[in-house]
């Protein structure tokens, strides 16, 4: 590749032709303030902040979108550029609502640390022209606050380009711009899928996750319940980094640790119904190739993808596997079979899950997955999942409890509804679930153990992975997908009948899977997503078990209380249908 000479702020340094100023300036040491940016996904220079002076030029020109050129001289820190990136700064706080103490981005926003870097103290305009507009709180997982919206637009480039949704946008000029659904619409009235990735790369906080913690904390010092917790695969590799632990530490017994004190009754892992996922989806799957039914099958059990597919593919609805999520599964299972196992009443069990997502908040809500209500005929036992914590929301009540974290012990999961396998840890990253399911298929339907589990087609943070699984005779064609414009173009491809000849596809609506979904810890970048992925792959590893079908607990519960896979009472707790939406 070309490579192109420059100088900045004195520093001499031969870069690829292509180069942003931005990433030339990171590699010499000089670190270019910047808020409108996001690396790969919005680079319009719209908010100017990261201007600096390029011999020769009388505009300032923005770091994130201009490219290098030979010969280039570029100063990135002047008196000028100084003033001008105050001005603006100022020009955007005198458009905000100063709530910092009481905003849920506090001591985590963008603005506030830009403004501490800039030194900026006073600010010296007022504007005033947007803070009288209301919050919109009309969905289960996110509430947007235009307000402190500071036009960056990198949500509206996140839900257009990364996840083909469009649900919000830049409309209007000047002071009558603002950012947000269509037509004056809130959030529930779009195809809005609650993904959560406009909140993940929000600089402050305009769009956030729903907070539930209240109810939570209601609900653990409430003496009539007895209160339970799920937590998801990937919340494991992420959680450390709200309390400074290097990004994607597995930190599983200590989540469990402060869990118990938090004051839980019952500490469980989604691991486990995860591993109860692979045995009813790729029973699923078997029946289909061998009596029929709609193939490729979609796997269900991101439900983000589910209510995009409802939206905008609603003809593919058959190809979607019957099977709930592990959160949905956990549920129904807590509130029958646990229920009747430790003889409580299932009206008095409360369900708390602690999810990478914030479109599981949207998902547990659904009137679909009430199976335990139906199973006991009583309209008291309530949802199958009572409330949808994400990790933020998690990481937020471990410090206000006053814990610390980082010293905890590594306690375990109480059992039996938290033993699990490798195979169900690596369900939150892309890939996993494929993975997973291929590790149990092979040995099902071979009767041969699998020697090499470990599937590397599957893995990465490429968008999207196929392969040919040799299995007992049959050229098993799969494929991994991940991020929803992704998903659209291979949802294009099967509605053209262009995959006829594959079996299975994996698809997780968020980019990297659940490492990466809406309610992890904010930042998340690909760097980021990759450290937990190994995590995850680290977690695998080091388990007992690696394959979803070796699980005791799962195997248990099949002879006491399912029967078997896809029996009638897997149907009756563990599958459903979805529906197609405007």
């Amino acid at each position: 590749m070309e490579k192109v000479r420059l100088v900045i702020d004195r520093q001499v340094i031969e870069v690829e032709s292509g180069t942003t100023i931005l990433e030339a300036a990171a590699r010499v040491g000089s670190r270019i303030p910047t808020l409108c940016y996001l690396e790969g996904v919005n680079e319009v220079g719209a908010c100017r902040i990261c201007v600096v002076e390029v011999k020769g030029q009388k505009e300032f020109a923005t770091a994130c979108n201009t490219p290098v050129e030979d010969g280039m001289e570029v100063c990135t820190n002047t008196p000028a550029l100084r003033a001008a990136r105050r001005a603006t700064l100022e020009m955007i706080l005198s458009d905000h609502p100063m709530e910092c103490l009481t905003c849920i981005r506090n001591g985590n926003c963008e603005l506030q640390t830009l403004a501490s870097r800039l030194n900026v103290r006073t600010v010296r305009m007022s504007g005033a022209t947007h803070t009288d507009l209301p919050v919109d709180d009309t969905t289960f997982g996110i509430v947007r606050d235009p307000r402190k919206c500071v036009f960056c637009q990198r949500c509206v480039s996140v839900c257009s380009d990364v996840q083909g949704v469009s649900a919000i946008e830049l409309q209007g000029r000047g002071f009558d711009a603002i950012i947000g659904p269509p037509s004056g619409l809130s959030l529930d009235e779009t195809r809005c899928v609650q993904c959560g990735q406009c909140a993940l790369v929000c600089p402050t906080g305009a769009i956030t996750e729903k907070d539930e913690t209240d109810e939570v904390w209601a609900a653990l010092f409430d003496r009539e319940k007895y209160v339970v917790v799920q937590t998801a695969p990937a919340t494991r590799v992420t959680i450390g980094d709200m309390f400074g632990l290097p990004p994607g530490t597995p930190v599983t017994g200590k989540m469990v640790a402060a869990l118990r004190r938090l004051g839980f009754d019952a500490v469980f892992d989604t691991d486990f119904t995860a591993d109860l996922t692979i045995m009813e989806e790729g029973s699923e799957l078997l029946k289909r190739m061998t009596e029929g039914g709609a193939l490729p099958q979609l796997t269900s059990c991101s439900p983000g993808w589910i209510k995009y597919i409802e939206h905008f593919y609603p003809d593919l609805l058959p190809y979607l596997s019957s099977c709930k999520s592990p959160q949905q599964m956990f549920g129904a299972i807590a509130k029958t079979y646990f229920a009747e196992k430790t003889v409580r009443d299932p009206a008095d069990i409360f369900v708390v899950s602690v999810m990478p997502c914030t479109a599981k908040k949207f998902e547990a809500a659904r009137p679909e997955m009430g199976a335990a209500k139906r199973f006991w005929n009583n309209p008291r036992v309530g949802r199958d999942v009572d409330v949808v914590l994400t990790s933020r929301e998690l990481g937020r009540m471990i410090r206000r409890a006053g814990i610390d974290f980082a010293v905890l012990p590594d306690d375990e999961y109480d059992e039996p509804l938290g033993i699990s396998t490798g195979a169900a840890a690596i369900f939150g990253a892309t890939g996993g679930v494929m993975e997973a399911a291929l590790r149990t298929a092979y040995e099902l339907v071979t009767g041969k153990t699998l020697e090499q589990i470990e599937f590397q087609d599957m893995r990465g943070l490429e968008g999207i992975k196929d392969a040919v699984v040799p299995v007992d005779g049959i050229d098993l064609k799969v494929m991994v997908v991940h991020g929803l414009r992704n998903a659209r173009y291979v949802m294009e491809k099967l509605k053209a009948g262009e995959l006829k000849d594959y079996h299975f596809i994996e698809i997780m609506c968020c980019p990297g899977g659940c490492i990466g979904g809406g309610g992890q810890p904010i930042p998340t970048n690909t760097t980021l997503r990759q450290n937990r992925i190994e995590g995850l792959y680290r977690v695998d590893a080091a388990m007992k078990y690696r394959k979803s079908h070796e699980n005791p607990a799962v195997k248990t519960l099949y002879q006491e209380f399912l029967e078997k896979p896809l029996s009638h009472r897997s149907h009756e707790l563990l599958h459903t249908r979805y529906v197609p939406r405007t």
